[in-house]
């Protein structure tokens, strides 16, 4: 995942930072508790699209 992206890339629903995880090929909201996935380098930043993160994955991440 290119810095720079990562740099401007915000969760679509709260405009809040995200956190990528770069074994899972996700980009994390925290207060959301969604995970957008990375497919072939392109970030997917549909709500629908989206896993929703149980609260121990989120306290894990802290």
């Amino acid at each position: 995942m290119d810095a720079r992206l990562l740099e401007i890339l915000v969760c679509p629903l709260c405009k809040g930072p995200l956190d990528y995880l770069k074994e899972s090929q996700e980009l994390v909201c925290k207060p959301d508790r969604l995970a957008f996935p990375v497919r072939d380098g392109i970030p997917v930043m549909l709500e629908e699209e989206a896993r929703q993160l149980a609260a121990e994955e989120v306290d894990a991440l802290r």
